[in-house]
Parts: C-alpha cells; structure tokens; sequence
C-alpha cells in the first residue's frame, strides 16, 4: 500500500487484549462478570490523509490491507476487515466528523487464542478515531458501538463483556461487572506469591462462532419456559436452582444444562469476589475447578485439549486451580500457578501436551493492567 512508505503516525493506540478470571457466558444472559485487561495488545498507528473519505487499512502483523470509502461502507468478505467497517458503521451513525485516515495495525495477541483480539480491534480503532477527529464519544459510547459493530457486521452474538474489559480496566484490578445495569466496580487482585500463567492449546475449532450462537438460543429457550410460572423473568440473571428445577421437567437436558451452568456460573462470579476480598488464593483456585468442570460438563464449550491440561495441572500441588478461559472450543486454559513452580509446570504441561496431541503448547504470564489508551 503506498501510503506505508513515508508513513509518520499523528496518534498511537494501544489496545489491550482482555483474560476473564470468571463468568464464562454469563455476559450475554445479563449476569456478572470478572474480566481485566492484561499487557498483549493491538496498537494502532493513525495519521489524517487529507482526504474527505479514502481511508487505508494495513495489518503488519499479517501483512495484508484494504482501502475504505467512508460513503461506501459494506460487509466485506474478508472476516478481519469487518471489526474494522462495523465500528465505521456505527461511527457514522452517531457523528458525521470522520474524514480520510490511514492506519497500521500491529498485534502481538495470539490469534484465537480466548484473549479477545476482536473487542481489542473494535476498541482501539473506535477510541483512536475519537480523539484523532475529537468525536466527543463517551468511554461507554465506544464500548456499545463495538459490540454492535460485531454483531451487526461480523455476526457473533457477542455480550459487552470483552469491549467493556479493553476500555474499562484498570492495572491490578479485576472487573466486577453487572451486564444488566453496565455498573461495574474494580476490584483488587493480589495472587502474590502465585501467578497467572496461560497456556495456549494453539487449537482453534471452527466451532466456537456458530456454537457460540446456538448457546445463546438454548439459553433463551430455558427463559421462555421458566416464563411461564415466572412473568418477572426477563433472563437467566432473573433465575435462581429452585426455579430452574421446577421447569426441568418442561426442557429438553441439553438446555436444562446449560441454564444450570449459567446460573451456578453467576454465583461463582459473586464467590470470586468475595475469595479476593479474603485473599483466600485457595478457594479461588477451586471456583475456577468447580467452573471448568460446568464449561466442560454443562455448558460443552470446552475440547479434549483443554480438558486435557485442566486434568493435568490437578496433579501438581504447586496450581490452585485452572479452567478454559474465553468463549470455548480451544484458546487458552488459565492456571494459578506458585512463582517457584511456574518454570517446572510449564515445562513438564509441554512435555505432557506433545505426547498426546503433537501440537507445542506455549505458555505465557499475564497481568491485570490498564485499558485502551493513547501511547
């Protein structure tokens, strides 16, 4: 693309990727969440062009770009080129103020990994237009409209929890997240002297996107069901255990299931809190087993793979406890793992993971750090 050769930024962004320590699912069945950013990202490099609407795209992490006219904006082909025209979209619903722009995007978040790399593309384009055309959008505004943009443009039902965790985060600090009414709270975290280490499985099952969708729809099933007694019912956040087992008899197991794990799901998020306010590094390590256990057993968003490495860490007395993280079928499973123990756990969860599978497991730490933000 020409416009890479004498290419000087005006503005750069960072946008982070995103861990949630628990609430898997939860978010788009308006419950709780426990979601932070960590220090992976995507950082965007923008420069006005001085044209009123030729806008050019670049990814150097996978060397490939696109040009966009701001008056012709349309669901492309190309998965990746949507997080981008979805968030214009939206953009250009609110503000006519976005002119012609070029942008380098860089990533050194594994792709399919779990880590949200789409709600960090969302975010950091639709937070590095606000400032570079002084849109006077809201933190909360660009959230919204990046969740929209991956519904209306990429197709993924998504909840608001990821966009929510890229902008809102804060370092050393988890996000208590109520996805009915968007309050939220920071919450501390203090794992010392234990770490959060990810192991990615490096398998991505093509799943996850349709899947994803059709949970959703089980959910909504159970709510109809449960309606019937219960008027009030708005969502799965609305149901408690003896609600949901006075409508078992009306549902098919599969979604009798799944609304099982949804509502235990919501009151771990509320145990989380609660073991991390105590410091009880212990009883967090057991809430992510008890939720991996639901991830795999109810809700059947997990893989053999990741079953595989939360089976293994059970073994080593130096983990508390890990689950799959993310929204399932691969990505990465996240361990509590003791500093003295990481090098020997990590090594020996390699060894173990080639012997079955063949594929080489790659481990990494992550922190709860801050949000999108301007470098």
């Amino acid at each position: 693309m020409q416009f890479l050769e004498n290419f000087k930024p005006e503005l750069v962004i960072s946008s982070p990727g995103r861990i949630n320590l628990i609430g898997e699912h939860t978010d788009y069945n308006m419950g709780y969440v426990l979601p932070t950013a960590i220090e992976n990202n995507i950082t965007f490099s923008f420069k006005k062009n001085g044209s009123d609407d030729q806008c050019n795209v670049y990814s150097k992490t996978y060397d490939t770009g696109f040009e966009i006219d701001l008056n012709k904006i349309a669901v492309s082909k190309i998965e990746w080129e949507n997080y981008i025209l979805g968030v214009l979209n939206e953009i250009s619903k609110r503000t006519d103020k976005v002119r012609g722009f070029d942008c380098i995007v860089e990533s050194n978040l594994p792709t399919g990994s779990g880590l949200s790399s789409s709600a960090a593309l969302e975010c950091g384009l639709a937070f590095g237009l606000n400032e570079i055309f002084e849109l006077g959008l809201s933190k909360l505004e660009m959230v919204q409209l990046s969740q929209t943009a991956e519904h209306t443009y990429v197709g993924t039902q998504c909840g608001i929890m990821d966009q929510f965790a890229s902008v809102m985060s804060e370092a050393g600090n988890v996000i208590l997240l109520d996805c009915r009414s968007l309050e939220y709270k920071h919450i501390p975290i203090d794992l010392h002297p234990y770490k959060i280490i990810l192991l990615n499985t490096k398998v991505s099952h093509n799943l996850a996107s349709s899947e994803y969708n059709t949970r959703k729809q089980e959910c909504e099933q159970g709510v109809a069901i449960i309606q019937k007694k219960n008027p009030n019912v708005k969502s799965l956040r609305d149901v408690d255990e003896e609600m949901l087992l006075a409508a078992k008899e009306e549902m098919s197991p599969v979604v009798y299931n799944r609304c099982s794990f949804i509502v235990k799901e919501n009151d771990r998020v509320l145990e989380m809190v609660e073991a991390l306010k105590q410091n009880d590094l212990e009883e967090v390590g057991q809430i992510l087993y008890k939720a991996h256990d639901g991830i795999s057993k109810e809700y059947e968003v997990s893989c053999p793979e990741s079953d595989f490495l939360v089976d293994f860490s059970k073994d080593n007395a130096q983990v508390l406890g890990a689950r799959q993280t993310g929204g399932g079928f691969g990505g990465c499973t996240l361990n509590i793992v003791h500093e003295s123990a990481v090098e020997d756990f990590t090594s020996a969860a390699t060894k173990a993971y080639k012997d079955e599978f063949d594929i080489t497991l790659e481990a990494f730490e992550v922190r709860p750090s801050g949000g999108t933000t301007a470098i």
